[in-house]
């Protein structure tokens, strides 16, 4: 059974930045896509960021040019950067990993609040 553990949420200002962390555990997410969904109260899940095993990305129009997605495979690990945040950029935030099936994890706040 693969478990990610998310990392790195909080309460920024506009404008300001994150980094949030996913760790998958064991090592099949390493040769599988992974990637960020999020989700606030108004709106259903919706994909934020995707990398592929070969490292290719895919944003959703609303965050292009802010954040950036990147994998460490020999961590299990990945991450979303995060700049230029705004409001509406406030959700909870799931990291995935899809492999034969999709694996999810439990999610961290995103708060961007003056």
């Amino acid at each position: 059974q693969v478990q990610l553990v998310e990392s790195g949420g909080g309460l920024v200002q506009p404008g300001g930045s994150l980094r949030l962390s996913c760790v998958a555990s064991g090592s099949i997410c390493s040769i599988a896509a992974m990637g960020w969904y999020r989700q606030s109260p108004e709106k259903e899940r919706e994909l934020v960021a995707i990398i592929t095993s070969g490292d290719r990305t895919n944003y959703a129009d609303s965050v292009k040019g802010r954040f950036t997605i990147s994998r460490d495979n020999a961590k299990n690990t990945v991450f979303l950067h995060m700049n230029r945040l705004k409001p509406e950029d406030t959700a909870v935030y799931y990291c995935y990993c899809n492999y034969m099936v999709a694996y999810w994890g439990q999610g961290t706040q995103v708060t961007v609040s003056s």
